[in-house]
């Protein structure tokens, strides 16, 4: 009896703990829950929180740098305001945790690439002391970038295209300077942009239109462009309402502030240079080059820089030029050039475009335009007649960071006939955004398939629908220039092209894979770049900036303080920062920008709180220098 009730209390004992263990496990799993279904919520931002709002102008900063971030998306309290306020001044005195002092305000237009103190050590022959020259370890700088005061948030596209506030870019000298040319005019605390240029004094609309009469523009068959020597990129300004993005570029030089005017408007550019090395674009890339007097010498050099813009100009695309030498007969005299030169130099351009196979579509009054053969199947037996230039052997045509132009010709892929668009053909604008482009469907880039295309497309679809219930201005026309600093297949900007916004697409350098030649394929521009180094623009160029995986790539090559600091270089005040990134690596970037007076927050994946990428989301706070810091 005794053994019987010893095994009834020791089977009840054994059923108590079972119980109890399910029991607590139950508990367990209903709280992971509840905890996992708080934290995946996505949290409403308050358009004028306490995060980056107007504050008094003698109270810039908080005294409590607590509330600026959170390494979690469950604090429901906290909120980024992404709206433009540019109510603020600058007062150091109130910072807190601030560790990166203001630079003078001579540094206000700081390019630390084409500085133009060290561009002087180096050679003036082929404007080599143009190109990019950037600074050693030792005269890199750890200060911010102070916006001039009375900085103003840039006017909304499309009336940007028109009007700057002088305040923000204080250079009156294009105005005076090119005054005749209809480039830009001074209208009290304004700039206006009336369209014209050197060869456009009627204005760039009507430009435009006598070129189209000789090539369409609106077919959807040109979408891409270069345009060589810009000026303030008037021309890239008007194409845009034909759905052609332009890569407007020239060089930082005495037509003072030229490129940081084209931005400000809202229209691409760089600060860039035709002299001794290939522009930072992948072979194949154009759709259409001009040139509108951009002073560049064409026929020189064995035509080495006509050889450049055949290298970034895809099959069958057009280059364009305006200005000396064409129509010499009549401009000879206001040239200041005699008639024997300016026919000489017509002839040597004509020249060097035949012996790049090129055919000559047609000159008419101020213009003249030739065409890229669609393939080089009859170039290639031309050789027996032009010896040079030669078509280059072994070269990678895309590589174009700091590679040296050579005076050969850039081979286009083989065809089978002599009708086949070599590398492939395009679709029309708009579907090309989508359509998978010829470098993946043709297998040329290894390790990227049509899958991974279509893929990436559905990933960058989510993920801006994410960004909208996060950033509710992103879709409002609150952003005109936004980078992404490792733009892979370019995604996100397809994601983003029924917005008024563009996206400079930049693919890192030393990528595993060199896809920018598949972002233009798809009709986005774009360059290479390496993020040790500066940007080739000026500050406050862009209002919203995307890095993925930035800082993980770049975290074991240089100090990622630096590649903070450029950041808040070439943001606006009142700007965004959109950073994907482990959350190790990101509690480092937010430590790093939240003493560079940007306000953060980390936030969960849009798939949830289990996915180990999170999202660090960051506002840079309006200051502005004060007039007495001048030196």
């Amino acid at each position: 009896m005794a053994k019987d009730n010893s095994g009834s209390l020791k089977s009840e004992s054994k059923r108590r703990r079972v119980t109890y263990i399910f029991s607590v496990s139950g508990l367990c799993v209903l709280f992971y829950i509840l905890g996992a279904w708080q934290n995946s919520t996505t949290p409403t931002l308050n358009q004028r929180s306490d995060l980056a709002s107007k504050v008094e102008c003698d109270n810039d900063f908080p005294r409590s740098t607590e509330s600026l971030s959170s390494s979690s998306s469950s604090s429901e309290g906290e909120t980024l305001d992404f709206q433009a306020h540019h109510q603020l001044s600058f007062n150091d005195t109130l910072m807190v945790v601030e560790k990166f002092p203001p630079c003078a305000l001579n540094f206000s237009e700081y390019t630390p690439c084409q500085d133009l103190t060290r561009c002087k050590k180096f050679a003036r022959a082929m404007l080599a002391y143009r190109e990019r020259h950037c600074p050693a370890q030792h005269e890199l700088i750890r200060c911010l970038i102070p916006a001039p005061p009375k900085y103003k948030t840039p006017f909304k596209w499309p009336r940007s295209r028109d009007y700057a506030w002088y305040d923000n870019i204080p250079h009156r000298e294009l105005s005076i300077e090119k005054a005749v040319q209809n480039w830009i005019q001074v209208e009290g605390d304004r700039f206006r942009f009336p369209g014209g240029g050197t060869m456009f004094p009627r204005g760039a609309d009507v430009y435009i239109d006598d070129i189209n009469a000789l090539i369409s523009l609106t077919d959807g068959d040109i979408r891409t462009a270069i345009d060589t020597g810009c000026g303030v990129a008037s021309w890239g300004a008007y194409l845009l309402k034909r759905d052609i993005v332009t890569m407007s570029f020239a060089p930082r030089d005495t037509h003072e502030a030229q490129v940081q005017f084209a931005l400000e408007r809202g229209v691409p550019a760089m600060i860039g240079v035709m002299a001794t090395q290939r522009l930072p674009y992948p072979a194949r890339a154009f759709d259409m080059a001009h040139c509108s007097r951009c002073l560049i010498p064409w026929q020189d050099f064995d035509g080495l820089y006509l050889i450049e813009v055949d290298r970034v100009l895809r099959p069958g695309g057009y280059w364009i030029l305006s200005g000396p030498p064409i129509r010499w007969k009549k401009y000879y005299g206001g040239w200041e050039r005699t008639q024997e030169d300016l026919k000489q130099e017509q002839n040597s351009i004509e020249d060097v475009a035949r012996r790049l196979c090129w055919k000559k579509v047609i000159e008419k009054g101020d213009l003249a335009i030739w065409q890229k053969p669609i393939n080089h199947a009859e170039c290639i037996q031309s050789r027996r007649i032009y010896k040079t230039p030669h078509i280059c052997k072994n070269d990678d045509a895309d590589a174009a960071w700091y590679r040296k132009m050579e005076a050969c010709i850039t081979p286009l892929p083989e065809v089978s006939s002599s009708s086949e668009v070599a590398g492939g053909e395009l679709q029309k604008w708009p579907q090309r955004a989508f359509a998978v482009p010829p470098r993946i469907s043709k297998g040329t880039i290894p390790g990227l398939t049509v899958k991974k295309f279509e893929d990436d497309n559905t990933v960058w679809k989510e993920r801006i629908e994410y960004y909208k219930r996060i950033i509710p201005p992103l879709s409002q026309g609150r952003y005109r220039n936004v980078m992404d600093m490792n733009a892979y297949l370019g995604g996100f900007a397809a994601a983003l092209m029924d917005y008024p916004i563009w996206v400079m697409n930049v693919v890192p350098a030393n990528s595993d894979y060199d896809t920018l030649g598949v972002i233009y394929e798809r009709g986005f521009i774009g360059t290479y770049q390496d993020w040790c180094e500066a940007f080739s623009t000026y500050p406050r160029t862009y209002d919203l900036i995307h890095a993925s995986a930035i800082f993980s790539i770049y975290q074991d090559r240089c100090d990622i303080t630096y590649i903070l600091l450029e950041m808040d270089r070439l943001l606006r005040p009142e700007g965004t920062v959109i950073v994907r990134d482990t959350v190790d690596v990101l509690t480092k970037v937010q430590g790093i920008a939240e003493r560079m007076r940007w306000k953060c927050k980390i936030m969960d994946h849009e798939s949830g709180p289990f996915n180990p990428e999170k999202i660090l989301f960051a506002v840079k706070t309006y200051w502005t220098a004060a007039p007495s810091t001048q030196q």
